[in-house]
């Protein structure tokens, strides 16, 4: 078989290599070597017929009129007979591995081992692939390994790194191991490379935004925005686009900067922006929606814009009510901050926990007074000891003389046995907050369906705690509800997109907000909020119902006739039947539903007992043909942030790339690897995400051993001092 004289060493180069980003990106490939990419679509008429050789994973067989077929290369265009009868595939083969332009030549023909690599976008389990190493490969590698592990640029440069990597791959040279420049010039190539993919993610999407700003190391601000969305697959997804440098913290500055950030990316469509109660973010808010609300994705022109962020509330709410409680809660600080203040004491302390028998895995913490949750895990943690501080109070001298002393000069005495008392309600309670605030802040699962239940939940327990006949507490409820009712009303001083989204939890829908607002204000104020919530509702559907119904598709009668048709081949007529009647169930509950909201309303909740296994996202997939227009409508909803935790997380990452060693980066590097680590990671399985915040915790168990070992073997002050320094940092 020879090639056909019509093929052109000059056609129709593939399209990847006229993008900019790419050209860029040349040193560093930009497909994983292990696994090929896809390979570019070819042009003509491309027959249906299938194909069984590998071969044509590289070529697309064009009809050429009369019956006969060629086969054209999708890198370099050239082409084959490639008639079914008189033609076989040999030819193809041999050219893969010998196309010039074939970014996997190297590995097709070079010998390949087999090996075990994650499942990408977040999958759990394995997948065996077949590989081969070059140079090229490890390069991609070994940058994408100092953005992700937060690496310095220098560390490539390390004798012991490359002793190590050479050792692993004996092909690999040291001479072949990039330095720190390479490094860096790679880590920008990777950064264009995935952006280009994240910009054909959102293309045409409504995206719902986080924003926060930071101050560095360097004294420079840096803002933080943060998309949400869900894909066509109903998966949610979170992703850094900027961490860029702002001039200062005004609201119409950082309102400018976004606009900006989200026309270089092509966004054309804001839903939400979560942000906290900052009087600077009002400012940026307005600047929004007036120089976008001519956009073409905007909706209802931005009626439903701002979000508060619900974590930043219930930090503001607890922060109140504990100032009621600082002088109690001091007392246990203090106790703490006694037994940690030295090794003897310490040391002292386990004695006392061996000696009544306590058996706990917790080390007593010393919280910092601004931040609540460090406060809730201190309290937490010391009423388990309560027995401790109570025998040290009249055995160890020591101990009661310090807290004597404290008395004297108008301090506070050690903690009693009310006192502790006191704490485990306040524990309990506070506790309440803390894993609202826990479930507000993830970002791998829907957070906009687990507010309302969150508050609803909180606000009984204040309610309640306000009547309370212990006078501290009461006092501390009482704060608590003045400042819940700032910020939510009677529900009424909320986004009401944070109701619409309960409704659009099948499990849910209109009665449980009527269940709930009925049980805290009354029936009256119940009718008067679902009736808002409906009608926000109804306005946002019949938005939708104009904007999408061009992409809405109705079954034709082939598919209906289909559909019924399946059960005759279906081997169990019990399922048949079932299967049957739960249709004929549904056209009896959409009778007289004039749309998708009264026919979707109409039908009985989901039920609830399985609520710990429950997808929402997979619910509406699974019937996203049945409620076409809605499900559009719950998948921009259902991706809205309830918290800016995401935004925030970013600073984190950036407090490390950007320590006392590494203060020298510019902005832009910082932003290359921030964001290119944000977007690498996301294609780690949760499982392996999960099993490291395992071995976080075995390694707080492992530090609170040597702890206990050091402790009572009596060891030196100074690897005592050492130790308590490790677990500080």
């Amino acid at each position: 078989m020879e090639p056909s004289s019509d093929a052109s060493p000059s056609q129709a180069t593939p399209t990847a290599t006229t993008e900019p980003v790419a050209q860029a990106a040349q040193a560093v490939p930009t497909a994983h070597a292990e696994v090929p990419p896809l390979p570019p679509k070819g042009k003509g008429n491309v027959c249906t017929n299938r194909k069984k050789s590998i071969a044509w994973n590289h070529f697309e067989k064009v009809d050429i009129g009369d019956g006969h077929f060629k086969a054209a290369c999708n890198y370099c265009q050239k082409t084959y007979l490639a008639d079914s009868k008189g033609h076989g595939t040999a030819n193809l083969l041999n050219h893969t591995p010998i196309c010039v332009k074939n970014p996997n030549r190297k590995i097709l023909s070079g010998q390949q081992t087999l090996m075990f690599e994650p499942k990408m976008d977040g999958e759990e389990g394995f997948q065996l692939v077949p590989t081969a190493f070059t140079v090229e490969a490890s390069r991609k590698a070994l940058a994408e390994m100092v953005i992700i592990d937060e690496l310095p640029f220098r560390f490539v440069e390390g004798y012991g790194f490359q002793r190590y990597a050479t050792t692993l791959q004996p092909k690999l040279r040291i001479r072949d191991i990039p330095s720190r420049q390479t490094i860096a010039r790679d880590v920008i190539s990777i950064y264009g490379v995935e952006r280009e993919k994240l910009r054909g993610a959102l293309k045409g999407r409504r995206v719902c935004l986080t924003t926060d700003t930071w101050t560095s190391i360097q004294n420079l601000c840096h803002m933080s925005l943060t998309g949400h969305f869900i894909d066509d697959d109903w998966k949610l997804h979170k992703r850094i686009l900027n961490f860029c440098q702002v001039e200062d913290h005004k609201g119409e500055t950082i309102g400018r900067k976004i606009e900006l950030c989200l026309r270089e990316w092509g966004i054309n469509g804001i839903f939400t922006l979560t942000v906290d109660n900052a009087s600077s973010n009002g400012a940026t808010i307005k600047f929004l929606e007036n120089v976008t609300k001519d956009w073409e994705g905007t909706v209802l022109e931005h009626e439903f814009l701002h979000m508060r962020c619900c974590a930043h509330i219930l930090n503001l709410i607890v922060r109140d009510g504990m100032r009621e409680i600082d002088a109690s809660i001091a007392k246990v600080r203090e106790a703490v901050r006694y037994v940690k203040s030295s090794p003897n004491r310490n040391q002292t302390f386990v004695g006392f926990v061996e000696r009544l028998g306590i058996e706990s895995k917790s080390l007593l913490c010393l919280d910092v007074p601004t931040r609540w949750n460090s406060t809730y895990l201190m309290l937490e943690t010391a009423q388990k000891f309560e027995k401790v501080f109570i025998r040290m109070d009249f055995e160890d001298d020591s101990y009661s003389s310090y807290f004597m002393n404290k008395e004297n000069s108008g301090g506070m005495g050690s903690p009693s046995s009310i006192d502790f008392q006191n704490y485990r309600i306040f524990v309990g309670f506070l506790k309440l907050f803390y894993n609202a605030t826990k479930k507000f802040s993830s970002s791998l699962y829907v957070t906009a369906n687990t507010f309302f239940d969150e508050m609803f939940v909180i606000q009984e327990n204040i309610s309640n705690l306000s009547k309370s006949q212990n006078h501290l507490l009461k006092n501390m409820a009482t704060k608590m509800e003045s400042k819940f009712d700032k910020y939510w009303g009677k529900g009424d001083k909320m986004n009401h997109l944070l109701y619409v989204v309960v409704i659009l939890d099948p499990r849910k829908k209109l009665r449980f907000l009527k269940f709930c607002f009925s049980e805290i204000y009354g029936n009256e104020v119940a009718d008067v909020m679902v009736e808002l919530v409906r009608g926000a509702l109804v306005k946002l559907y019949d938005f939708y119902s104009r904007v999408d119904s061009s992409n809405v598709q109705v079954a034709s009668e082939r598919e209906r006739t289909h559909i019924e048709g399946e059960s005759i081949g279906c081997s169990d007529p019990y399922v048949m039947v079932n299967s049957r009647f739960k249709r004929f169930l549904e056209a009896e509950q959409s009778i007289g539903c004039s749309n998708e909201i009264d026919k979707y309303l109409a039908e009985n909740c989901e039920s609830r007992r399985g609520d710990v296994k429950f997808e929402i996202l997979g619910w509406w997939k699974a019937n996203s043909d049945r409620y076409q227009v809605l499900s559009k409508l719950a998948r921009d909803v259902l991706a809205v942030p309830v918290s800016t935790v995401a935004s925030e997380s970013a600073f984190s990452t950036g407090g490390r790339i950007l320590d006392p060693f590494r203060s020298s980066l510019s902005p832009l590097m910082v932003q290359n690897l921030v964001c290119a680590q944000d977007w690498l990671q996301a294609l780690v399985p949760i499982s392996f995400r999960k099993s490291k915040d395992e071995v976080e915790v075995l390694e707080d168990e492992f530090h609170d051993l040597v702890i206990r070992q050091a402790a009572r073997d009596g060891g030196s002050s100074s690897s005592s001092k050492g130790i308590s320094i490790n677990i500080d940092d």
